[in-house]
């Protein structure tokens, strides 16, 4: 997938306001990232297919009730800020918390959110630390291993919420890594962005 048609597909989903919220975030990224190691230098090229598309695709899953979404490991703005900037169009009740234990990338998020127009709640404390949220969604992307993420998410998870998990081509061992401590009730989506990539959603999470 080209640049052009990863934007293409975007624009299709959202507003010219929120593209241009978008547009505003990659110009951010792209600054800072001379400063800031906050994607892998190779993605540079490929911002729109790479990571905000494949960030994109997480809105498509979101349940119309959740009022509140927290995202961990957030580092560049993936999927978090991506999200928020969307669901300032399509959730307006959808608040964000995004935890990054990273104080540079925390700041980059801040500043970065602060241009889009856009309200979130930048946490910068370790994971393990934070206070229970009970959030109606949980994201990560390229954080942690699925076992490890279960245990992230059960302390933070609302009665009813999911999980929203982007993993890559191993998913399949990292579920029955998981299934040995944990139930989980899920489903899985094929990435609209990356062939052997899924989306994992998880609605019920419960500890052997």
């Amino acid at each position: 997938m080209t640049e052009e048609q990863a934007k293409f597909i975007v624009a299709g989903r959202v507003s010219r306001e929120t593209l241009d919220r978008l547009e505003t975030y990659v110009g951010l990224l792209t600054r800072w990232q001379k400063t800031i190691n906050l994607v892998a230098k190779s993605t540079m090229g490929h911002l729109w297919s790479r990571h905000v598309l494949d960030s994109a695709q997480l809105m498509d899953h979101v349940p119309v009730p959740a009022k509140s979404w927290m995202d961990l490991g957030s580092g560049g703005g993936f999927p978090g800020l991506i999200c928020a900037a969307i669901a300032s169009q399509t959730h307006p009740s959808l608040s964000f918390t995004l935890v990054e234990a990273d104080q540079r990338k925390a700041a980059f998020l801040r500043e970065t959110a602060r241009h889009m127009g856009i309200s979130v709640d930048v946490l910068s404390r370790r994971i393990e630390d934070l206070a229970p949220s009970h959030a109606d969604v949980i994201s990560a992307r390229a954080l942690a291993p699925l076992t490890n993420l279960c245990k992230y998410a059960q302390a933070h998870l609302s009665d009813n919420g999911i999980c929203l998990f982007q993993k890559g081509a191993r998913y399949r061992e990292e579920l029955a890594t998981a299934e040995q401590d944990w139930h989980i009730a899920y489903r899985v989506y094929p990435s609209i962005t990356e062939a052997d990539a899924v989306l994992l959603k998880i609605e019920r999470l419960h500890h052997v």
